[in-house]
């Protein structure tokens, strides 16, 4: 009788073209991988993969019984799943990626409640501006806006992305409010240049009646990140245009002022994305159901929203 491990193993490493995609994704080391095909290939006594330094090719036996199993193998993890949902406690490391801002701000003040109503389970979070890809490095969840969907992949949208124009009180005084997006080109601005093309970015803003306007400060001072973004507003270095749950805090206290308070641009959703809720483990559907009830109770979508102005 086979394990399932060493099945999953198999499953896993056909499907992402390697010992170590398939490491990565069911939190193993490459090496125990490795060691749970070759142990199938013996107790089955043929040979799966052809191996090579560069990649990993199914034999015809292998694609024979990887059809043969993959369903097969779905239904057991998904049943098991289920028990492990219904009958115990959900339990096991949760790996998660999330935006450093909006994570720390936002996501890391949820963690006591937590882990005090779910124990068992354990942190991996990784903060990192860029797009992971949830299959390939293992993760069990990911927080962010823009994700591209690969097959297998769910989003759960929980608040709106707006991007708003802000300035510190220090910087203001003595300066004309704008009250149109045309009005930012007077002013000293912090800009966004992008990770991934390298270009200064740019928003059209909007507001209620749909008029669309650019945005356009001076690049005074040009960041990559919006933490920085931020904290060069609050220092009184200029305008910037950023999404409203990055500020919202000093927003509220009064540490920025918002600037052509009818007018938004719109960044898409943030959302959560995971895996194909089928498969879903216990320890990441109650992560995700807590961090959308967390929103919905405390209306965060609608206090992310620039459009409310």
């Amino acid at each position: 009788m086979e394990t399932l491990a060493n099945l999953e193993s198999f499953v896993r490493s056909a499907e992402l073209g390697g010992f170590s995609g398939a490491a990565r994704k069911l939190g193993l080391t490459p090496a125990a991988v490795s060691r749970n095909v070759a142990m199938l290939e013996r107790n089955l006594g043929v040979r799966l993969f052809h191996r090579s330094t560069r990649k990993l090719t199914l034999t015809e036996e292998g694609e024979r019984f990887l059809s043969a199993i993959r369903d097969n193998l779905e239904g057991l993890q998904s049943a098991i799943a289920g028990m492990a949902g219904e009958g115990g406690a959900p339990a096991g490391l949760l790996k998660v990626s999330l935006s450093p801002t909006f994570g720390m701000d936002h996501i890391l003040p949820l963690v006591p409640a937590f882990l005090e109503a779910y124990p068992a389970v354990r942190l991996d979070w990784q903060f990192d501006n860029r797009q992971v890809d949830l299959v390939a490095e293992g993760f069990d969840a990911a927080i962010g806006g823009g994700f591209e969907l690969s097959a297998g992949i769910i989003s759960r949208p929980i608040a709106p992305v707006h991007i708003i124009a802000v300035a510190s009180p220090a910087y203001l005084k003595d300066r004309s409010l704008p009250v149109a997006p045309s009005g930012l080109a007077n002013l000293d601005g912090i800009v966004m240049r992008a990770t991934r093309t390298g270009r200064i970015r740019h928003w059209t803003m909007r507001n209620a009646s749909g008029e669309e306007m650019s945005a356009m400060p001076r690049e005074t001072i040009v960041l990559n990140d919006p933490s920085a973004m931020c904290r060069a507003a609050l220092l009184g270095l200029g305008v910037t245009l950023i999404a409203v749950p990055d500020v919202l805090a000093h927003l509220e206290s009064g540490a920025l002022v918002r600037l052509a308070p009818k007018w938004y641009a719109d960044a898409g959703p943030i959302s959560i994305y995971f895996g194909s809720r089928t498969l879903l483990p216990a320890k990441t559907r109650v992560f995700v159901d807590f961090v959308a009830e967390h929103f919905k109770r405390h209306r965060l979508a609608e206090r992310f929203a620039g459009s409310l102005g």
